[in-house]
């Protein structure tokens, strides 16, 4: 009674009431949406995965948009310009950023080192997380032993093969030349892990080194390494290769005899020296032989060193199709250089500028007899035919 007639005697206080009701409510709701969010919560694992939230088709294309994301952004800190910085402590030890650095022959080695997060993100990081040490990232990968190399030719176009493949996402590789199967190979496959970069899940870990191709021991090892490791071989005219072998050498010491004169053991009746590496690495029905002792036919691709300079969109399409890899390299990556001869990058990996091979690759050739050129192209000839049949694919070198 009394409550009714304060409400008829007082329209105001009734108004004031009724807000603080529906206040109350909304405070008991949003309380208790809180306390069923929070217990949902707790009951979730401490990683949620994509197809918890989303499922179906969406699920599928949000993992593989943030797999992309994470390779990209190990790629970007992988090509870091290389600094140095002491933090502003002369006494402080100095923190390399950037994972490329140059050996005395101006060939890269590889340095994989995370940079600082002040480093990679000035803008959108904290001074006070600046001592916090290098950035670790989720799903920053782990080092692993190669499943494809690069095994050969010298020559024949092998630094502009994974030059072109280091644009794909899903392949890392080293930027040196190991020699671990030739050269290192007592320092043991720890040590050999080592040299590589870190890859995510899904991506290919490579290596070249052309002098696999020619090594004897070469094909057991990498056996005993692994039955299903995939072998590239870039192969190109063997006389041309000679003459460029010749003319890398020559660039290096400029004193050594003729080419001529290295090409034959007697001039005179014309008989090949085929101790000569120049002239051996060319035999290569003689070297596949030894590969084929230990690997089957179909784990070895061979790319044409003349179609990489013609259509290398076509020769990368057979190389990532071999890999297992989507077709990511196509021609919209390419442009010719009339200079130097070659196609170059329009971008080369972690960068937006063109990027050709350096000034080593595309030497000019020091003219030679033609005699002499002929006399090799009849040499060849026959380790040629014998080397289309065992490929199942023609060259073209002897046309």
């Amino acid at each position: 009674m009394a409550f009714s007639r304060i409400c008829k005697v007082d329209p105001l206080s009734r108004g004031i009431f009724r807000k603080c009701v529906v206040m109350l409510c909304s405070l008991l709701t949003s309380l208790f949406l809180l306390y069923c969010l929070t217990d949902r919560c707790s009951t979730l694992p401490a990683t949620v995965k994509t197809s918890t939230q989303v499922g179906g088709f969406f699920s599928d294309e949000l993992h593989d948009l943030r797999t992309l994301r994470r390779k990209r952004l190990l790629q970007k800190w992988n090509t870091l310009p290389e600094t140095v910085s002491h933090r502003g402590d002369d006494n402080a030890s100095p923190v390399y950023y950037g994972h490329l650095k140059f050996g005395d022959d101006g060939e890269p080695v590889e340095a994989l080192l995370l940079p600082p997060l002040d480093v990679l993100f000035p803008r959108r990081v904290s001074s006070r997380f600046a001592g916090a040490g290098q950035l670790s990232p989720l799903g920053d990968g782990t080092k692993k032993l190669p499943q494809a190399l690069i095994i050969g030719v010298k020559k024949g176009g092998t630094r502009a093969l994974l030059e072109f493949l280091r644009v794909h996402p899903d392949i890392r590789a080293v930027g040196a030349e190991p020699h671990f199967f030739d050269r290192n190979y007592e320092n043991g496959l720890e040590w050999y892990r080592e040299l590589m970069p870190k890859t995510l899940e899904g991506q290919i870990t490579m290596e070249k080194t052309p002098s696999y191709f020619v090594t004897r021991e070469a094909p057991a090892r990498i056996s005993a390494m692994s039955r299903d490791t995939k072998l590239i071989v870039v192969v190109r005219d063997p006389v041309t290769r000679a003459i460029s072998d010749y003319t890398q050498t020559l660039s290096k010491k400029p004193d050594i005899p003729s080419f001529e004169s290295l090409t034959f053991k007697n001039r005179t009746t014309g008989l090949i020296d085929t101790s000569w590496s120049a002239i051996q690495i060319g035999i290569y029905a003689k070297h596949l032989d030894n590969w084929l002792q230990y690997f089957p036919m179909g784990q070895i691709l061979f790319v044409s060193g003349e179609r990489l300079i013609t259509d290398p969109a076509g020769e990368l399409g057979r190389v990532q199709d071999f890999l297992g890899l989507k077709r990511i390299i196509t021609d919209k990556h390419f442009y010719f250089n009339q200079t130097k001869g070659f196609p170059c990058l329009k971008k080369a990996e972690g960068s937006s500028k063109p990027h050709c091979l350096g000034k080593t690759k595309g030497r000019t050739h020091p003219n030679i007899n033609p005699e002499v050129v002929q006399r090799l192209r009849d040499f060849y000839r026959p380790f040629n035919m014998k080397f289309y049949q065992m490929t199942g694919r023609i060259f073209g070198w002897d046309e």
